[in-house]
């Protein structure tokens, strides 16, 4: 007998007939439920498991841990010559009608979740701030399934902070990765959160050919558009400021280096140290290249054999050490967060700044609480829209109200520091 499906058009699924469910017996029915569940396992693509879906007002919100509050940012827009150097595109209101998909755009990529997402703020405020054209940069925000405070919440808070800003968020599945990580040296270090780089090119739209990767540490101090122009020379897959004056060889144990098959993955090429915290992608190339499967099997190795200990970092030095597109060091100023233990305070490298990165196991706003920050700390503390919950109550004074509400909504917002608006989320 054939069995007919029919599109049940108001719940979304498929369903019998029913004259013919009762033609069909229950072991049949079951037995037609598992075939379909094996082939959709088989032909469905990997990103069914990293679900994206748009940011637009109105959204549900959840009910997050803690009180997540930050000051709407100023409103930047692009000057009279960004509309000829990229075309122009149309304005709607107070947001420009682009799609993620317009080649006018400057596409960053960045990871969401609760515990960085004082960072992540910080990090776009200072992007927008000092791009020459910030209309037309991008955001494409990941965000954990399983985090905290729910992808969507964030997405919310993004949007009431951010209202101008032209930005999407995906959903990383943790379990794509999970099984892969190893232990290391400091526990945050293995959040699968730090693994949704390796898989860029499955998680962002097809038609997005190129990305600049940022770490939610950092802060922006210059015209993003400067490092979104450089150019990728030959088949080089991504570009990074270089350290070849790094002892290179303490990023992997002595098992690797003493392990002639592994150790001679690097041939003839000569590799040095970079940080992936900041990075240009070429997201064409990696596709490709399949370059995610090929830090994936370095992940298995590793699960096999302990052939490095730091996390995430590794597995991108043993892929592209020594065929990185070399750029100037003045777009990675890292290391302000000190060492991987300690955390203790560093000072700028010597040349000019384009970026400050606060990589390492001290963060900025986690200092500026205790009241023990770092020198260099003044200057991401500009960036910070976050507002203590004793802050705005002193403002608003109506302490019982907020505590026992789910959501201030922001018409009824105070207004701060010249008509910035707070945004509340419990």
């Amino acid at each position: 007998m054939q069995l007919i499906f029919s599109r049940n058009r108001n719940k979304g699924s498929f369903f019998f007939p029913r004259r013919l469910q009762r033609m069909v017996p229950l072991r049949v029915n079951a037995v037609v439920l598992v075939f379909l569940t094996v082939v959709c396992l088989i032909l469905l693509p990997f990103c069914f498991g990293i679900r994206s879906f748009p940011t637009v007002d109105g959204y549900e919100l959840g009910s997050p841990d803690g009180l997540l509050r930050f000051t709407e940012a100023p409103e930047y827009r692009n000057g009279a010559e960004c509309a000829v150097a990229f075309g122009g595109a149309s304005v709607v209101g107070r947001r420009m009608a682009v799609s993620s998909c317009d080649p006018s755009l400057v596409h960053v990529a960045m990871t969401l979740d609760k515990e960085y997402l004082r960072g992540s703020v910080a990090a776009v405020h200072s992007v927008l701030k000092h791009a020459s054209c910030p209309n037309y940069v991008f955001f494409h925000f990941i965000a954990a399934e399983f985090d905290q405070v729910s992808p969507r919440v964030l997405a919310q808070l993004v949007r009431s902070t951010f209202s101008s800003l032209r930005f999407k968020v995906y959903i990383f599945r943790e379990d794509t990765v999970i099984n892969l990580i190893s232990s290391s040296i400091r526990e945050a270090l293995e959040n699968p959160l730090n693994y949704a780089r390796n898989y860029l090119g499955d998680i962002l739209d097809p038609c997005v050919d190129r990305v600049i990767y940022l770490d939610s540490d950092v802060v922006v101090v210059d015209d993003i558009h400067k490092l979104w122009n450089i150019t990728l020379t030959g088949s080089r897959v991504i570009g990074a400021p270089e350290y070849c004056h790094a002892n290179f060889t303490k990023y992997f144990t002595d098992g690797f280096w003493s392990d002639p098959l592994l150790s001679r993955v690097f041939g003839s090429r000569k590799p040095c140290y970079f940080n992936t915290g900041v990075m240009v992608m070429d997201l064409v190339r990696w596709r490709e290249g399949n370059f995610r499967k090929r830090i994936e099997n370095w992940m298995e190795v590793q699960r096999k054999k302990r052939i490095y200990d730091l996390g995430s970092l590794p597995p991108f030095l043993l892929v592209f050490g020594g065929n990185v597109e070399a750029i100037d060091h003045r777009w990675n100023q890292h290391g302000l967060g000190g060492d991987n233990v300690r955390g203790s305070c560093r000072s700028l490298h010597p040349g000019p700044v384009s970026l400050l990165h606060w990589s390492g196991k001290g963060k900025p706003w986690v200092r500026l609480d205790e009241g023990k920050p770092c020198p260099l700390d003044s200057l991401w503390e500009p960036y910070d829209l976050y507002k203590p919950l004793y802050h705005h109550d002193q403002k608003m004074g109506k302490d019982a109200e907020l505590l026992g509400s789910t959501l201030l909504p922001s018409s009824s917002s105070s207004r701060l520091n010249g008509g910035g608006r707070s945004s509340f989320l419990l």
